[in-house]
């Protein structure tokens, strides 16, 4: 295999990142000067040396506690657990959210052998038990595992007496009610709220 060929499949391996995508960006690589491949080389290595999970909630963050966790101005009784630590940066981004994270590390997948001790349910609990939080929202996916997940993580809070919620689905802003599928209409009108 070639030293093209084998950068071109590493690439590949990417999410997102197709056969031809991966090609393009080798050849792209291959033009610019050495020391900008160097750069990115060092950067692809330090960000495997330096970023890890969070000791509280499992973002990603090259302390022992990531930014959100420190933060003494978010709301500490409110948890808002998610996939995966990507999720975070789409929640914060909308601006509304100011209570901290905990990130499941998946969804319950049994068909790819995924189960609850893969993720990190047990740390959420856990967090929960010793006490301070009021509510955990549920922020997974809505494919049939993030439901799953959803539905397992509630089912393990509810001895708990803590408020458990999940965030509400439905049609996306500028999207057409013609375009949508039934699913999505049906969640929109049940989680719909007066005006």
């Amino acid at each position: 295999m070639s030293a093209i060929d084998d950068l071109a499949g590493e690439l590949a391996k990417l999410p997102g990142i197709g056969r031809k995508t991966a090609l393009r960006l080798t050849y792209h690589l291959l033009r610019q000067p050495v020391e900008q491949s160097r750069r990115l080389a060092d950067s692809l290595l330090t960000l495997r040396e330096r970023v890890r999970p969070c000791a509280r909630c499992f973002n990603l963050t090259e302390g022992e506690l990531c930014e959100i966790c420190r933060d003494p101005r978010r709301d500490q009784m409110v948890v808002c657990a998610v996939e995966e630590a990507s999720d975070i940066g789409a929640i914060e981004r909308a601006g509304e959210y100011r209570g901290l994270y905990h990130v499941l590390g998946g969804r319950l997948s049994p068909l790819d052998g995924i189960g609850p001790e893969d993720l990190t349910i047990t740390r959420l609990l856990e967090r929960v038990g010793e006490g301070g939080v009021r509510e955990v929202i549920l922020a997974t996916n809505p494919s049939l595992e993030g439901e799953a997940t959803a539905l397992y993580v509630q089912r393990q809070l509810a001895s708990t007496g803590i408020r458990v919620s999940r965030i509400a689905r439905g049609l996306p802003v500028g999207g057409d009610l013609e375009y949508a599928d039934g699913v999505t209409i049906a969640q929109a009108i049940a989680a719909r709220r007066e005006m």
